[in-house]
């Protein structure tokens, strides 16, 4: 099958809106399953895993074919709740165009118009299917005439809607202007009802002028004869889409299956294959040259892995994109990141959780490696013939942390290195050991996201997780300068020990943690049991005076002491530092310090006000603000402890439209009120 005869869709769009159910309807049309599948059900072809089943919702990309018309189309159905945004990314990687299910709830939902912008923005081929048209509330006029009001002339109507009594039960073709009546299963052909004749003409003098634009071969016969000929619009609307500057619209019902064999037609009809869409950006591996990379069978095999998946018993499976050339069973082919070399032993087509076996893959198809070694999501696979890498799929950040521990103590081992594999999986969370608290973090988009993958740890592995609000990593610092004695006499019959320092501490040191400086004379404390000395106030800076604490910026001078011939002992000096350290802390009027953050938060500007007036609640202070497109960038400070929970309120605030990103900036002193809390809350 040569790649002219493929097209690679992603389902996206908001949670919800019926993706699952359209692949479910693609799949019935084409014959690959006799009987629709529901989400609520937990029988769908896509949605397959424990996870999905039991919450309801997309929570991995999958993928599966259908064959229509003579053309192979790949559907990859991608999570739309927020915290599976990686998800997201790999899909538009692999596939480069989209259709978007939108509720037919009569406006946009915050899903689809954030869907729409990454389109437009990366310039991504893009459908609109307005489903859910038999709905108790639907009305598809409205939704479209939303999007219109949203995104202007690139909205192009595809079809008028037949409406009686209130509801969707056909449409009308503007481009051939013919007329179809939903029936089960499929539609059948009316006559064009008398009231919607005006409307059509209206409708399709559009769409000649949205064809008309997309070239001036076009523009200029449009001026000379005043319209373009069915073949020469379809061409327009085809040129528009893949430039990414023409939306078509269109609707029906998945659930019913009403209006998508029209969805499926034009798919065929419109959407660019694979050797028609835009190249990948790749550096060639010999000389770092940054690259394009176009969809050519007869050039050495280039694909990349967008998708792991990871059974417990059936071992590991690559989703892979092949861009060139032909990946067969046998051969052996080069990681250009791990730069390690991998043989194809096994090669599948996906249908969901099902694998059929194929001997080959081309460019311009997607299928799954079994049981790779050195390669994991992300990573390209290539001919020693031609070594490059592609672009790494971008990740969004991971900002929501949490504390994780196994359930079981002596499950920990086992809970961290199915982390690792779940982490082959999704890229998109992150593990990583607090070296400040001692605690193992992880970092993911979101709640459900962190609770997901809890989950899958329980059902894949058989091992359980808790999550805890992360510690904040407090230190404890002095503000003023004093000095102390500290004497350890101990005397037990045999043997004594014995040593007496006097030390100065103030505020300061080189390494901005801990400073140590012997001014000592006439050997009043032997130079063999200076570092003993040492030894002591390192150990006791590990616990402040206030809260236990690190204490840090702290400059300790030994200026004099005694010691006995006979009992002095390195323990004595080791014991004596720490008593002085106690003694001089409670007079040096010591206070709590706490991580300060640098935010850059990206929203837009209707929710300008409520963000600045929830980052003042948070002790933040705003540094500057630039606007953009209808978007505020806003550069705050904020202490760390104000914002844990902050990716998820910020997705409240703002309606999931705003996003952020935090680095860290430098310790600062807790205000007197929050420090008696943390004291407080210590001691409990």
């Amino acid at each position: 099958m040569g790649n002219i005869n493929i097209r690679n869709v992603a389902l996206i769009g908001h949670g919800g809106s019926g993706k699952t159910s359209l692949a479910e309807a693609f799949l019935f049309n084409g014959k690959v399953i006799t009987k629709l599948g529901k989400t609520t059900e937990g029988n769908t072809v896509m949605d397959y895993t424990q996870e999905e089943i039991a919450r309801g919702i997309s929570i991995s990309l999958s993928c599966a074919y259908v064959d229509w018309q003579g053309v192979k189309i790949n559907l990859v159905d991608v999570p739309g709740f927020y915290d599976f945004e990686g998800e997201f990314e790999e899909a538009i990687r692999a596939v480069g165009s989209a259709i978007l299910v939108a509720d037919a709830c009569g406006f946009v939902t915050v899903g689809a118009e954030k869907a729409v912008n990454y389109c437009l923005k990366n310039r991504v081929p893009l459908i609109i299917f307005v489903n859910g048209i038999d709905k108790e509330n639907a009305d598809y006029v409205k939704t479209v005439e939303a999007f219109r009001e949203m995104y202007g002339r690139k909205i192009a109507t595809m079809h008028t809607p037949i409406i009686r009594g209130g509801k969707m039960q056909g449409y009308i073709s503007v481009i051939s202007e013919k007329a179809y009546e939903f029936k089960a299963g499929g539609r059948e052909e009316i006559p064009v009802p008398q009231e919607s004749a005006d409307s059509i003409k209206q409708l399709k003098g559009e769409l000649i002028e949205s064809a008309a634009e997309t070239s001036d071969e076009f523009m200029e016969k449009y001026f000379e004869e005043g319209t373009l000929s069915n073949d020469e619009v379809i061409e327009g609307i085809k040129k528009g889409l893949k430039a990414g500057d023409v939306i078509p619209i269109m609707g029906g019902s998945a659930l019913r299956n009403e209006g998508v064999i029209n969805l499926m037609n034009e798919v065929v009809a419109i959407m660019p294959s694979p050797e028609e869409r835009r190249p990948v950006g790749a550096t060639a591996v010999d000389g770092n040259a940054k690259i394009e990379v176009f969809c050519k069978e007869d050039e050495p095999f280039a694909g990349q892995v967008f998708k792991t998946i990871v059974d417990p018993f059936a071992g590991k499976l690559s989703i892979i994109r092949v861009f060139t050339g032909v990946l067969k069973v046998g051969d052996t082919v080069y990681n250009s990141v791990t730069e390690k070399e991998e043989r194809i032993g096994s090669l599948y087509l996906l249908k969901g959780k099902k694998q059929e076996p194929t001997d080959k893959l081309s460019a311009g198809d997607i299928g799954a490696i079994g049981k790779l070694n050195e390669t994991s999501t992300g990573d390209t696979l290539c001919s020693v013939k031609r070594k490059i890498v592609f672009d790494k799929i971008p990740m969004p950040p991971a900002v929501y942390s949490m504390a994780i521990s196994a359930e079981k103590s002596e499950e920990e081992d086992k809970v961290f290195s199915s982390l690792t594999k779940l982490r082959e999986e999704d890229k998109s969370f992150v593990i990583e050991k607090d070296i400040e608290t001692g605690e193992t973090v992880i970092r993911g988009l979101g709640e459900t996201h962190l609770d997901v993958i809890c989950q899958k740890l329980k059902n894949k592995y058989g091992c359980g997780a808790t999550l805890n609000d992360p510690a904040v990593a407090y230190k404890e610092t002095i503000t003023a300068t004093a000095e102390a004695e500290g004497k350890h006499k101990k005397q037990s019959g045999g043997a004594g020990q014995f040593g007496v320092v006097n030390i100065r501490y103030e505020v300061g040191a080189e390494d901005g943690v801990f400073e140590f400086v012997d001014a000592t004379v006439g050997g009043s404390v032997p130079k063999q049991f200076i570092p003993a000395v040492e030894k002591g106030l390192r150990e006791a800076i590990k616990t402040g005076p206030l809260a236990g604490y690190p204490v840090v910026n702290l400059k300790c001078t030994l200026f004099d002491g005694k010691y006995h011939p006979v009992d002095s002992k390195e323990v004595a000096f080791v014991s004596a530092a720490k008593l002085s350290f106690d003694d001089a802390m409670t007079r040096a009027r010591p206070v709590i310090l706490e991580p300060v953050y640098s935010y850059e938060i990206i929203v837009p500007s209707d929710y300008l006000g409520d963000v600045l007036g929830d980052m003042s609640r948070r002790r933040g202070r705003v540094l500057g603000m630039e606007g953009e497109g209808g978007y505020q960038k806003v550069m705050a400070e904020a202490p760390l402890a104000e914002m844990t929970k902050y990716a998820m309120d910020l997705r409240s605030i703002t309606q999931a439209k705003g996003r952020y990103t935090g680095t860290f900036a430098r310790y600062e002193t807790v205000p007197f009120e929050v420090q008696d809390k943390i004291v407080a809350a210590r001691k409990k």
